[in-house]
């Protein structure tokens, strides 16, 4: 079998550049629900599963790109494979029992690649417009969310025009600097006259871990750029090792994930929201900045997410239907279809919140905890190089990955039927 690797040369980035981007990548709206994740588990537990959630997912994120590196490496490849293609390699080359299924893997985590990113672009419509539509309503200019959604959907547009992940990282950068803005302001507000630490639970209800879980599952699942990014560095050995990008962002994001929840909880305790934006003051005007400045974060945030969609999708579509007589053109349409599309599902859907956490129970847990310990034993198996650690190790995170999927995937569907019920009494 012959495997055709997308080998276009790209204008590649810095280090600098890199780790802007898996930052920005990693750090979004999900860092404000840490405080309530902290209250699932308690202030005592909830600290150290923080730091062993992150720990077991920037390891699993060092097993995708080992496995891309053994498949460069063993197939000879000029350049290195996606994560898709990374998944159909090892398959491909490994146990002969496993290797009628490869291409059928490549599809599925192109599918949940894809969804799961859409998904979070069709977020990104409504945590923008509903944030921005409490300050302006505050104000007395009340306008329908959805109007706030059309007016946001030009700027999207526009940042999505741009096809390459070099000039994207000056968005990265101001998008960075907002959400730092924004996350001082919170931790701010959330440091000042702190009760004792005894009036918190040291430890809730066990049947409370799932939402833990569910929420800080939620905070480390940006497996799908890692492999992007790497390959689009100018040394991509700078990427994975020791204090590479890799590890460097996912301590600063582990940090900050760890420091928000831990002193979210401490403060609003019980009544700690779902967002500690809402916990903030309505009338003053700088915590009234957190609603606007996260937003625009946000905002800038979109092209990065809808990059890795694009890039998976576009390629086939050119080979299929070019070449075209304005290609520039047909892939900015392209592009501008997919916004629309995730515009016009934001706007349309009831709870498309609740809809997305359901798929992302689903597809962003198994990419982010189950696929790497499975790429990892496929490719031992075919060395014979299973060693007792290696075995039980990965069974360990396969176990984790499936705990998380099955949980948030209850929490999910529990959450849907609520709010449907809900609007038909």
């Amino acid at each position: 079998m012959v495997y055709q690797l997308n080998t276009q040369r790209r204008k590649y980035q810095r280090y600098g550049e890199t780790l802007m981007h898996l930052l920005k990548g990693n750090v979004g709206s999900g860092v404000f629900a840490m405080g309530d994740a902290f209250k699932n588990a308690g202030i005592a537990v909830a600290p150290g599963l923080t730091l062993f959630l992150g720990f077991i997912c920037v390891h699993s994120m060092h097993l995708l790109l080992g496995a891309s590196k053994k498949m460069t490496e063993k197939l000879k490849l000029e350049s290195s494979p996606d994560f898709a293609q990374t998944v159909e390699l090892c398959f491909a080359t490994g146990p002969l029992s496993l290797r009628k299924i490869a291409p059928y893997m490549r599809k599925l985590i192109n599918l949940f690649l894809c969804v799961t990113q859409l998904g979070f672009c069709c977020v990104y419509f409504v945590f923008i417009s509903t944030n921005i539509k409490q300050v302006v309503d505050y104000y007395g200019f009340k306008m329908d969310v959805h109007l706030h959604m059309a007016i946001v959907l030009f700027p999207i547009l526009l940042t999505c025009f741009i096809r390459n992940l070099k000039y994207l990282a000056p968005f990265s950068i101001i998008a960075n600097i907002l959400m730092l803005a924004g996350i001082s302001i919170t931790l701010y507000y959330t440091s000042v006259d702190l009760p004792s630490i005894t009036t918190r639970h040291y430890a809730a209800d066990i049947q409370k871990l799932p939402l833990f879980f569910g929420t800080a599952l939620y905070a480390f699942e940006g497996i799908g750029l890692v492999l992007p990014l790497q390959n689009e560095m100018k040394k991509p050995n700078q990427f994975p090792r020791p204090f590479g990008v890799l590890n460097l962002g996912m301590t600063i994001v582990t940090f900050l994930y760890f420091t928000v929840g831990f002193l979210g909880y401490l403060k609003y305790g019980e009544d700690v929201a779902g967002s500690i934006t809402l916990n903030l003051p309505e009338d003053e005007i700088l915590a009234q900045s957190v609603k606007v400045i996260i937003p625009l974060g946000i905002l800038l945030s979109y092209a990065l997410q809808f990059y890795i969609p694009i890039d998976i999708m576009w390629p086939p579509v050119n080979e299929s239907l070019g070449p075209f007589k304005f290609p520039i053109f047909a892939e900015l349409s392209f592009r501008a279809l997919f916004v629309l599309l995730t515009f016009v599902l934001a706007e349309a859907i009831p709870y498309l919140n609740l809809f997305i956490s359901l798929v992302g129970a689903v597809s962003s847990t198994a990419l982010a905890l189950i696929i790497p310990p499975i790429l990892d034993m496929v490719i031992s198996c075919s060395v014979s190089e299973v060693t007792p650690w290696t075995l039980s190790k990965n069974i360990f995170i396969l176990a984790v990955g499936i705990l998380g999927c099955i949980t948030g995937t209850y929490e999910s569907i529990n959450e849907i039927v609520k709010a449907f019920v809900s609007d038909n009494k």
